[in-house]
């Protein structure tokens, strides 16, 4: 629970599933979530950008949806994460289209949420030889 809880600055890389209030009273930065999301993401977010592999259940009443979007700062981020022993370093640089909502707007909503996708499968890059992931 509350990962990235007054987070000021950097990313915070989670492979699995975070809890609930993750990003809460976030001021910078960024977190990525591969696995599931609890509740209230995002509470008294002032700025920062949490970024989903999987839509979460809710969102919070002060957060607006912002709509589709394809962010080329995406792939870049990608690559830069291919030099980790981590899942993330698997990510599919291609893929730009998040949903974007933007909160928490009792805060000044400068905050983001943004979901990749709703099937991680799709997320990661497949070995074409193999048909798994690379």
């Amino acid at each position: 629970d509350r990962a990235g809880d007054r987070l000021r600055r950097g990313t915070i890389l989670i492979e699995g599933s975070a809890g609930d209030y993750c990003c809460s009273r976030m001021i910078a930065g960024t977190v990525a979530v591969l696995g599931d999301i609890g509740k209230s993401i995002g509470f008294a977010m002032r700025r920062g950008t949490l970024l989903l592999a999987n839509e979460p259940a809710t969102y919070p009443a002060t957060f607006v949806d912002a709509g589709a979007h394809n962010l080329g700062f995406l792939t870049l981020w990608v690559r830069e994460l291919r030099s980790l022993d981590s899942p993330f370093a698997h990510l599919d640089p291609t893929r730009q289209r998040v949903h974007r909502h933007v909160g928490d707007v009792a805060c000044g909503g400068h905050g983001e949420v943004l979901v990749w996708v709703r099937d991680l499968s799709e997320l990661f890059v497949k070995d074409a030889a193999s048909g798994g992931e690379s």
